[in-house]
């Protein structure tokens, strides 16, 4: 890794930064890379960040926000689920950040939430901090019953649903930043994608169920073949495109005709831009991104800690520089591809394997390949009608 590294390579500074407030759940999703898959390390942590962690954090963020000369940052509070840490500590937590990073640096707060707490009470207190919220929800009330449930089996639609309806009210909509969605090939996608769009969020994030070549993913076989996650997205994606006026994005999409005409990867699920993101536990711990805990015990770790390291010692460690460097870190499979430079190799986590680590394609290879393909044939197209009209 030293020797890529050190080829024309500089570091591309952190400008987003994930802070666990909370290392406890309300739901017991059965894909949930926390709770359900190989690293437990949340047992050992503290439940709840402490004060002193948030200031900690906070100043760590101004300190590498002014070494890199930068004007604005974006603060994600996450868990678990960040709303069991309640109103009061996100209040606290956030005016602690914009306190210390007041006036030259810009911070843009949201929390990423399972929506079964949200009030009023909190969309207040969101409000008062300029707090944006995205919400998890996987469809319609059957497909995302499938697998968001409490402990006891019971199903999260119907209480998630009503936070979701407060967000639509002309008080809080403001707020609502978009709903975020693990897919499940064996649901009809153009029914979960209409249920999700009737809550009219901004932005809506489809986001593959996690899994490598070692633990492969549900229904994705070693087969090439056979693409369930690419048929269930293009369907998704000849209906989201077939409309004349958008008013929801999809990021994935999006990301996709982004990077075929041109463009610079803004997700680190597609593309070759650098990561440009850290996570800071409750204990304070550094996490290079903490949905590798999917692919075995420490595998997120960095062994750094905001109270005895800054954030240019995480720029500096070896598994976040495989995920800056972009093209030199691909697998062979990936630098002779002809995708290569709008796949990118495919979400880091999605490349392990036992014994050869992460240089290998994505385990959705097959998928991402046909996505991708008719995504790049569809826009084609259309700029070939847009040509010859304009003849």
């Amino acid at each position: 890794m030293g020797s890529l590294a050190g080829q024309r390579w500089k570091p591309t500074p952190f400008c987003q930064y994930i802070l666990k407030i909370h290392s406890r759940c309300n739901l017991a999703c059965n894909y949930c890379y926390i709770y359900a898959m190989q690293d437990q390390s949340w047992r050992e942590r503290p439940v709840i960040m402490s004060a002193a962690t948030v200031r900690q954090a906070a100043l760590r963020i101004a300190q590498s926000a002014r070494n890199h000369r930068q004007t604005k940052v974006s603060v994600v509070l996450h868990g678990g689920e960040p709303l069991l840490a309640g109103g009061k500590f996100i209040a606290s937590t956030a005016a602690t950040i914009r306190g210390k990073l007041a006036p030259d640096i810009s911070v843009k707060l949201s929390v990423q939430t399972n929506g079964v707490l949200l009030t009023r009470e909190l969309l207040d207190v969101m409000l008062e901090h300029d707090i944006s919220v995205g919400v998890s929800l996987d469809g319609d009330k059957a497909s995302n019953d499938k697998h968001r449930r409490h402990a006891g089996g019971r199903g999260s639609y119907d209480t998630v649903t009503k936070g979701l309806k407060l967000l639509k009210h002309e008080r809080y909509v403001g707020l609502f930043s978009g709903i975020l969605a693990v897919i499940d090939v064996n649901t009809d996608p153009i029914k979960v994608l209409e249920a999700l769009l009737a809550f009219e969020p901004p932005m809506v994030d489809f986001i593959l169920p996690h899994g490598n070549w070692t633990r492969p993913p549900p229904d994705r076989t070693a087969d090439s073949a056979v693409t369930p996650y690419a048929d269930w997205l293009i369907t998704a994606f000849d209906h989201w495109y077939a409309v004349p006026v958008q008013r929801v994005g999809i990021r994935l999409f999006e990301e996709i005709i982004h990077l075929c005409v041109g463009g610079q990867s803004r997700s680190e699920a597609v593309g070759l831009s650098p990561v440009g993101l850290i996570v800071v536990d409750t204990d304070g711990a550094l996490e290079q991104v903490d949905t590798l805990r999917s692919v075995s015990p420490g595998a997120s770790a960095t062994g750094l800690n905001i109270f005895a390291d800054d954030f240019e010692a995480a720029l500096a460690y070896p598994a976040v520089i495989a995920r800056q460097i972009g093209m030199a870190a691909l697998s062979q499979v990936c630098t002779e591809c002809a995708i290569r430079g709008i796949c990118g190799g495919g979400y880091y986590p999605h490349r392990y394997a036992a014994g050869s680590g992460y240089r290998n394609p994505s385990v959705y290879c097959p998928d991402l390949y046909k996505l991708i393909s008719h995504i790049r044939n569809r826009l084609a197209a259309d700029l070939r009608h847009l040509a010859g009209q304009a003849r």
